[in-house]
């Protein structure tokens, strides 16, 4: 079922092709709204797959608004964030 996310961390294209390329194989097309805050992912997901999203989000650096961080988390997060934007803007 297609479902819409809103993500943190997410600045700029480079970011929004980490996910698109890191998402496809478990979800399939991942598109990325860039045009609102905070950042919104759409990609098809069933109610069983949601843990495994979040898991791989955070890994991403790019949590969902709704997961609930510590501040270690947060920060963590944050920093895997930068990382996965430059290998981003690298396979653009």
């Amino acid at each position: 079922m297609q479902q819409t996310f809103e993500v943190l961390n997410v600045k700029c294209g480079g970011c929004a092709n980490t996910l698109m390329k890191s998402l496809a194989d478990d979800f399939g097309e991942v598109s990325v709204d860039l045009e609102c805050e905070p950042r919104k992912i759409t990609l098809n997901i069933e109610d069983n797959q949601m843990e495994k999203l979040k898991l791989k989000l955070r890994s991403l650096g790019y949590p969902l608004t709704t997961d609930e961080l510590n501040t270690l988390q947060t920060l963590t997060t944050s920093a895997k964030s930068f990382v996965s934007c430059a290998i981003g803007k690298m396979d653009i």
